[in-house]
């Protein structure tokens, strides 16, 4: 009976072996499991951020050209032509500003007081005299156009200029006026816009344009000059700037 119950202790102790053994085999098994799979998730994961770092790294963009740019109002049409200039040119941003002193291109109509040593004409503009199309105005001779804008014309006709500081109004000033003021009932634009409504909408009206302001049926009557369009500049221009220049020049 011992010897039986030896066995089958002996027998009982095998199966518990065995039974260990296969447990460790498992539990190898499972560690192994869990050792090699966060290493593949971590593998996972950088090469996951690196396609996403890949594909969200661009060449980085230059930095973009900034050129300052002034106009009077009498040279709006060509401030418009400068922006098509630009958009033709890789990476040019202009920045308007409203002090021509501190632009990188000032465009103008006629030559200033004082030229600066860097201007350069890039087209040129005819100064108008410009009546209602209903007006009794006809056609001006130099004294009759001076006479009138003095106030000695007909009282019934309304005389419009600018501001003595606006391009348009120096040439006017300088071709026609010669020194003399205009008549102190004179109304004042601020600008060609203003003017050209006013000439077209207003019977008895008489006033200034520039060729490129005059639209409408409105009627000439005098042409005052023809005079350069200038683009200055304070400094010598940058190779961009001077391509700007030139583009206006075409």
């Amino acid at each position: 009976m011992i010897g039986k119950k030896i066995n089958t202790f002996v027998i009982a102790r095998s199966a518990l072996v065995l039974r260990d053994e296969a447990i460790s085999v498992t539990t190898r098994r499972l560690l192994r499991t869990k050792v090699h799979r966060p290493r593949n998730d971590i593998l996972l994961f950088l090469l996951s951020s690196f396609l996403i770092f890949s594909c969200s790294t661009s060449t980085p963009q230059p930095t973009p050209e900034v050129v300052s740019v002034y106009s009077t109002s009498s040279a709006q049409p060509w401030l418009t032509e400068l922006y098509d200039c630009a958009a033709t040119q890789n990476n040019v941003v202009l920045s308007r500003v409203d002090d021509s002193s501190t632009a990188d291109i000032a465009l103008q109509i006629g030559e200033p007081a004082f030229l600066s040593s860097f201007a350069y004409q890039i087209d040129i503009e005819e100064i108008l005299i410009v009546t209602h199309h209903q007006s009794l105005i006809q056609n001006l001779t130099l004294e009759e156009a001076r006479a009138l804008f003095m106030g000695l014309g007909d009282p019934s006709v309304q005389v419009w200029v600018y501001s003595s500081d606006e391009d348009a109004q120096r040439v006017f000033d300088q071709f026609v006026m010669e020194g003399r003021n205009v008549a102190s009932s004179a109304r004042v634009a601020v600008d060609p816009q203003q003017m050209s409504d006013t000439l077209v909408n207003q019977p008895n009206t008489v006033g200034i344009l520039s060729r490129h302001w005059k639209v409408g049926d409105v009627r000439e009557v005098y042409s005052v000059a023809i005079v350069p369009v200038l683009a200055t500049a304070q400094s010598e221009p940058d190779a961009v700037t001077k391509e700007l220049i030139a583009c206006l020049q075409k």
